[in-house]
């Protein structure tokens, strides 16, 4: 049967894909014990702000699986559940192409850009990359100047219950958010909470903190995981 609201029903179930799909691969951020995820939009949006300097342009960035297996041959487990396709615990692997002028030799171009990206992975993010694969893609007359950071839409919602006011009073997290669904989602002793991150902290650091902070003020002595959906610059 057709209801008068049906294509607003359909508008809002279309968004809500759009919007998950936008996030891209939810990348885990640490070690399995972590119990750590964040969106690669989020993830790239802070490789490609310390890219800059480097002398390379960045094209097409993605953040995959690593190649390099777990020591027994299987998939290494994370004890704490992570969020809907979320990929498991493990090292990745960066892939990007670039633009840069043939002022320099590429190859040291490359070099610049390779420590940039696996710097920030490691020092802002918590990101566990164990390979960069770059390839140029274009050549450049000018060097590059400092690339304007998007700003990211990282669609606050309050606090709701001990679980969301735990996390929301953790220093460096910026909001909690509702990208897959409601901020604080509650299972059979586990809680996830999805958030907003400062970029002026380790991703990884804050997502600790809130963990421990939920831990302590829902009752039950609950799993507790975090999905980073956005690094947002306050300056």
């Amino acid at each position: 049967m057709t209801t008068a609201d049906s294509p607003h029903r359909a508008d809002g179930w279309t968004a809500a894909v759009r919007q998950r799909l936008g996030l891209g691969r939810l990348l885990p951020l640490g070690g399995p014990a972590d119990g750590a995820w964040i969106a690669e939009r989020a993830a790239a949006a802070v490789l490609r702000d310390a890219s800059t300097g480097s002398g390379a342009v960045l094209g097409v960035l993605r953040i995959a699986p690593g190649d390099t297996p777990d020591t027994d041959g299987t998939p290494p487990g994370d004890p704490v559940p992570g969020p809907p396709s979320a990929l498991p615990h493990g090292p990745l692997r960066i892939e990007a192409g670039f633009s840069a002028t043939a002022r320099r030799p590429l190859t040291a171009t490359a070099d610049a850009l390779r420590e940039a990206l696996l710097t920030a992975a490691s020092r802002r993010l918590g990101l566990v990359v164990d390979e960069v694969d770059l390839r140029v893609t274009g050549l450049l007359e000018e060097e590059p100047g400092p690339a304007a950071r998007t700003a990211d839409e990282h669609h606050a919602a309050e606090p709701d219950g001990p679980a969301g006011a735990a996390a929301a009073g953790v220093p460096g997290v910026v909001s909690l958010t509702r990208v897959l669904g409601s901020p604080v989602q509650k299972e059979a002793g586990h809680v996830r909470v999805e958030l907003s991150t400062a970029g002026d902290h380790r991703a990884l650091d804050v997502a600790r903190a809130v963990r421990g902070a939920v831990s302590a003020a829902v009752e039950g002595d609950p799993a507790v995981s975090v999905l980073v959906t956005a690094v947002v610059d306050r300056n």
